[in-house]
C-alpha cells in the first residue's frame, strides 16, 4: 500500500505541473499567435491524460491476488505502460505530420507567421519544469520499481524535448526574421522522431511483458548461478521466467540426492525460494520442482 501511495504522489505532482503548463501554453499560443505553442499545449494535454491512466491502473495493480487473479493484478500496471506508449506514439506522429505539412507549405511559397515573445517564454518555462518533473519521476520509478511511473517520466521528458524544439523554432522566427520561420516545423519534426523512438521502446517492453516475455538473459544467468552455488543443489534447469507488473515470476527444476528425506528436500527447495526472494523481492513468485539425481536419466530436461 505504501508503494501505491508513493506512485500516487509522484503522479499527482506531474499532474499539477501538466495542468498549469497546459493552461499557460494555450493562452500563450493564442495570444502569441503561435500554432507551435498550441500544438505543445496539446502535448501537455496528452501528458495529463497519461497521469490519469497511471492513477487508475496503479490502484488496480496494487490489489492482492484473489480468486480470479492467482498471480495478483500486476499486469494492469504493464497495461498502463502500454497505453501510455500508444498515446505517446500518436502524439509523436501528429507532431511529425504537422511539421512536415508546414515545411511543405513553406516550400511552396506560403508565409509562416512569426510568433510572439510570450510563446517563447512559455516554451522555455515548459522545458525547465518538465525536465525537473522527468528527473523526479525517474528517481521515484527506480525506487518503486514501477514500469508505469517510468513510462510516464519519459512522457514528461518527451514534452520537455518538444518544448525545446518549439523554443528553437519560435526563437529563430523572432530573432532571425520572417525567412527563418520554417525552423519551427523543422525542429518539431526532429523532436517528433525522437519521441517515436521512446514510444516504440515503451511499447516493445509493455507488449513483451503482456505476451509473457522472459526476463533478460543476464537475469536468468544470475538466477542459475545463484542456485548452483547452494550446497546440495545440482543442475538447475527448465528455467521459466516472466514479469508480473513490477514483480518477477521464476519457475525452475533442481536435482538433489535421491537418498535424502522428503523433509530435507522440502527444506532445501524452501532455501532456494528464500534466496531468490531475498535477491528479487519478497513478492517474487517462485516455484521449485525437485528431481532425484540418481534418476536424472529418466527425467526429461
Amino acid at each position: 500500500m505504501e508503494r501505491s501511495k508513493e506512485i500516487y504522489k509522484v503522479t499527482l505532482v506531474g499532474g499539477v505541473v501538466n495542468v498549469l503548463l497546459l493552461l499557460f501554453k494555450f493562452v500563450a499560443g493564442v495570444v502569441g499567435y503561435s500554432a507551435a505553442m498550441v500544438a505543445d499545449a496539446v502535448h501537455s494535454l496528452s501528458d495529463l491524460a497519461t497521469d490519469i491512466i497511471v492513477l487508475l491502473f496503479v490502484r488496480i495493480s496494487s490489489k492482492p491476488s484473489d480468486k480470479s487473479h492467482d498471480y495478483g493484478h500486476g499486469k494492469f500496471e504493464t497495461l498502463a505502460m502500454t497505453i501510455i506508449g500508444v498515446s505517446l506514439l500518436m502524439v509523436a506522429i501528429g507532431i511529425v505530420y504537422g511539421g512536415i505539412t508546414k515545411v511543405v507549405a513553406w516550400a511552396n511559397g506560403a508565409s509562416l507567421k512569426a510568433p510572439g515573445t510570450l510563446a517563447l517564454w512559455a516554451a522555455l518555462l515548459s522545458v525547465v519544469m518538465k525536465e525537473a518533473v522527468y528527473r523526479y519521476s525517474m528517481v521515484k520509478a527506480r525506487q518503486l520499481n514501477s514500469q508505469a511511473v517510468e513510462a510516464n517520466a519519459w512522457h514528461h521528458r518527451s514534452d520537455a524535448l518538444s518544448s525545446i524544439g518549439t523554443a528553437l523554432g519560435i526563437g529563430g522566427a523572432i530573432f532571425l526574421g520572417q525567412r527563418w520561420t520554417v525552423l519551427d516545423p523543422l525542429a518539431s519534426i526532429v523532436v517528433g522522431v525522437f519521441i517515436v523512438k521512446v514510444a516504440a521502446d515503451l511499447l516493445r517492453n509493455g507488449i513483451g511483458d503482456l505476451m509473457e516475455q522472459s526476463l533478460p538473459d543476464a537475469v536468468e544467468e544470475e538466477i542459475v548461478h545463484m542456485v548452483e552455488e547452494l550446497p546440495g543443489v545440482d543442475e538447475p534447469h527448465s528455467l521459466r521466467t516472466r514479469r508480473i507488473g513490477n514483480h518477477y515470476a521464476i519457475e525452475l527444476h533442481i536435482r538433489m540426492d535421491g537418498g535424502i528425506s522428503l523433509r530435507e528436500a522440502h527444506d532445501k527447495a524452501t532455501e532456494v525460494e528464500q534466496l531468490l526472494r531475498s535477491r528479487y523481492g519478497e513478492e517474487t513468485h517462485v516455484a521449485v520442482h525437485v528431481e532425484p539425481k540418481n534418476e536424472s536419466s529418466l527425467i526429461s530436461s
